[in-house]
């Protein structure tokens, strides 16, 4: 059995769009935690200047199904002209 996989996602808003970034996030945490393998995925820190959201996966396999699934692509077309970068995913 392999180990979980931990994540970090960060989210820099634009000035004055905190809150719709915000909203997105916790429409798409609502659906992700009912996703197979998801352990653990809620915000963390939330400011006007970023948004952290910490993930963590039973396995390779069920972060690759959520990576290609129907809540991150809702998520990204939500966030497409909200964040003042791209998404910063990092392993922990």
């Amino acid at each position: 059995m392999s180990a979980p996989i931990d994540l970090i996602a960060t989210f820099i808003p634009n000035d004055g769009e905190f809150h719709r970034v915000k909203l997105a996030l916790e429409i798409a945490i609502d659906e992700v935690v009912k996703e197979p393998g998801c352990i653990r995925y809620e915000l963390t820190e939330a400011t006007e200047e970023k948004l952290v959201l910490t993930e963590q996966w039973a396995s390779q396999e069920d972060l690759d199904r959520h990576s290609k699934g129907i809540a991150v692509q809702d998520l990204n077309e939500s966030l497409s002209a909200l964040l003042a970068e791209p998404v910063k995913v990092e392993r922990v």
